[in-house]
């Protein structure tokens, strides 16, 4: 009997709720995240444990810059479903965007968690490719002498490869073309564009023409 009348005292809330999510729902949809972040927050209140109301609130602090929220709203999203390999990628990028913008003493200390981050990602899902794109990305952009592997760039450009080849090919004009091997970039971006990449792939080659003004061998 208590059972139900708790049931039926939470029904009003219930429906109250709803509508309010998915409000802010639209607005974040529509970008506008400072009308929708007070409807999440008011609706996190009600409901603490929600997931996609804690997301949604990671990735508006995500778009806003504010990292540390969003470090904070996407740690409990680990806490609460340690098994969502996206919460863990979600954390890393957050704390990765805080440590770039962070002196480089502070950086250093956190390069090590936002690794363990994405790798725990790929652990939880193999086939997650935005943290094998993250993992390339800190390895080429970071100095030998403080963690960074043109060895381990490129093999998580090989296991992109494997799951998607126009990742793969884009993943490896980044990493030769970040190590000024131009000639080399444009034919894995070209390889992109031949596979499907005909936007992103095209972008990243019309960029190695203009910025590094090398000439198509074409």
């Amino acid at each position: 009997m208590k059972n139900i009348l708790s049931f039926l005292l939470l029904c009003p809330l219930l429906i109250w709720s709803q509508p309010n999510f998915s409000k802010a729902e639209k607005l974040f949809e529509a970008g506008k995240y400072d009308q929708a972040r007070p409807v999440f927050e008011s609706f996190l209140k009600e409901n603490p444990s929600h997931l996609k109301t804690i997301e949604y609130l990671g990735d508006i602090a995500g778009h806003q810059k504010s990292w540390n929220k969003a470090i904070v709203y996407y740690e409990k999203l680990k806490q609460l479903k340690p098994s969502e390999a996206n919460y863990y990628y979600k954390y890393g990028g957050a704390l990765g965007m805080k440590a770039k913008e962070s002196n480089k003493f502070k950086a250093l200390g956190m390069i090590g968690e936002v690794k363990e981050s994405f790798e725990k990602a790929i652990e939880l899902n193999p086939k997650h490719i935005e943290a094998r794109w993250a993992l390339v990305m800190i390895y080429i952009q970071l100095p030998g002498i403080v963690g960074g592997s043109e060895t381990k760039a490129i093999k998580y450009s090989n296991e992109l490869l494997k799951l998607s080849p126009v990742d793969g090919y884009l993943s490896r004009g980044q990493i030769e073309e970040h190590f000024k091997r131009y000639s080399v970039a444009e034919q894995q971006y070209k390889k992109a564009i031949a596979a499907g990449s005909t936007k992103i792939g095209g972008q990243m080659l019309s960029n190695l023409y203009k910025n590094k003004k090398i000439k198509s061998l074409n």
